[in-house]
């Protein structure tokens, strides 16, 4: 499986925190396109109907995928990451993509 390193950057960064990597998101190798690689990480590291970190009952989480792996451990409260957002950092194959408004752009390190 490929990997994928989720680094939510944005909000943090707005709040004078440092980005925090939250999950490492295995990709089936059955996706070979760098964009749906990263579509992949994105959408298993957002909150649509449930919680990506929360290794609630998938019947009752909908978002949980045993292919995300929650790095940064939850709150003292429980409560779930928040969702991948624009700005957000993803790290694949040795290079850094930001979440853009529509799909992603390699940045520079």
């Amino acid at each position: 499986m490929k990997t994928v390193t989720v680094i939510h950057k944005y909000f943090e960064e707005l709040s004078g925190l440092d980005p925090i990597t939250v999950a490492s998101v295995r990709v089936p190798n059955n996706i070979l396109n760098v964009d749906d690689v990263l579509e992949y990480a994105w959408r298993w590291t957002n909150n649509v109907s449930g919680s990506w970190s929360r290794k609630e009952n998938p019947k009752d989480n909908t978002d949980f995928n045993p292919n995300v792996i929650v790095l940064k451990p939850l709150g003292e409260d429980g409560r779930g990451h928040r969702s991948t957002s624009v700005g957000d950092h993803m790290v694949y194959d040795g290079k850094t993509y930001e979440v853009a408004m529509s799909g992603f752009k390699e940045v520079q390190a």
